[in-house]
């Protein structure tokens, strides 16, 4: 069988190498391409091996074959994962829509939802392209580093379809690699969005020497109000409970590898969103999910209010430790 990656950051490349035994180059399968919008960086990581960028110091199998051509990419694919940035996944997603046929399995490990449109990436898949089968979305606690590792993971494969999830979930799951099936791919999309967001909060709070105390109602309140959203938006809420709710919080508001709890930290450290940015190497998709999910607040009239202070820090400059602050005086109320 073969698998087109679409998107060679941090995760993209992950997923490949822990594919990678599950894909092999055998008889007429060409087994995992990995394709990367930047030409320099897949040339490189072609010769080397090594995402030096973004996973440096992992070895990717030679099986995986890296490049730049969508076309090459997409040549005889029976499966399409996708995992560029949210900002990029439309752009993209138009561009190989001409290289692939309707029979292609479309499978979106985007985490994000697209500003300007407020659609999950799922939607803006369905929106992009034609596709004989329902969309796959895979999410779930992983950080990049320890998947490609091999240390083990677990996550959820959704679709409205559960044949279409029980297929990727037989492809896809290996030895240190676990899949869950779930047909509510609204609660997993909006979960994996809106928990970089809480993870900057978090970031916020450790940046200002807050403890354990402060990190728990953080979480809790947090997952109160991702869950929120999710069911006003068609979501479940045993969903938010689950791998892709509370796992992927959980891990991505305390791991030491969150590029969200970073930013947040380097916020409550006095730095400027610019300043921030500008100096990170991948996309903390947390910053911009941030105005969309205000935006989707208002549309299906949900209170988000640790949403909307880190809206504020990030956009009005408000003072990370007044966003606290005004936090903890909101109007008291039941839980």
């Amino acid at each position: 069988m073969n698998l087109a990656i679409l998107g060679g950051g941090s995760w993209g490349t992950a997923l490949a190498i822990v594919l990678a035994p599950r894909f092999p180059q055998t008889g007429k399968s060409k087994g995992i391409r990995l394709w990367l919008r930047e030409a320099d960086l897949a040339e490189r990581m072609a010769s080397s091996r090594e995402n030096d960028i973004f996973l440096p110091g992992i070895q990717i199998p030679n099986s995986v074959q890296i490049t730049n051509s969508l076309e090459t990419a997409l040549d005889h694919a029976q499966i399409l994962l996708g995992v560029m940035p949210s900002h990029y996944a439309r752009e993209v997603y138009d561009a190989a829509r001409h290289y692939f046929t309707p029979e292609i399995r479309l499978v979106t490990a985007t985490k994000g939802i697209e500003r300007e449109t407020l659609l999950r990436p799922s939607e803006v898949v369905e929106q992009s392209v034609t596709a004989a089968f329902p969309t796959c979305v895979l999410s779930g606690p992983t950080f990049a580093r320890e998947v490609a590792k091999g240390e083990p993971a677990a996550v959820v494969i959704s679709s409205a379809s559960e044949d279409a999830a029980s297929f990727i979930q037989s492809a896809f799951s290996g030895p240190s690699f676990r899949l869950y099936t779930n047909t509510d791919p609204i609660g997993v999309e909006v979960g994996a969005a809106l928990k970089n967001v809480i993870a900057i909060a978090a970031g916020v709070c450790q940046g200002l020497g807050l403890g354990n105390n402060t990190q728990a109602a953080l979480i809790t309140r947090g997952l109160a109000e991702i869950t929120r959203l999710a069911v006003r938006m068609g979501g479940q809420p045993k969903t938010l409970a689950g791998l892709a709710g509370l796992g992927d919080l959980v891990l991505t508001c305390n791991g030491d590898l969150s590029r969200n709890r970073m930013v947040g930290k380097e916020l409550a450290a006095g730095k400027s969103l610019t300043e921030i940015v500008g100096s990170m190497k991948m996309v903390a998709e947390g910053v911009e999910t941030c105005a969309a999910a205000m935006a989707l607040a208002q549309k299906y009239g949900v209170d988000l209010p640790i949403i909307q202070q880190m809206h504020d820090v990030l956009y009005s400059s408000k003072s990370p430790r007044q966003a606290v602050r005004e936090l903890m005086e909101r109007s008291l109320k039941p839980e």
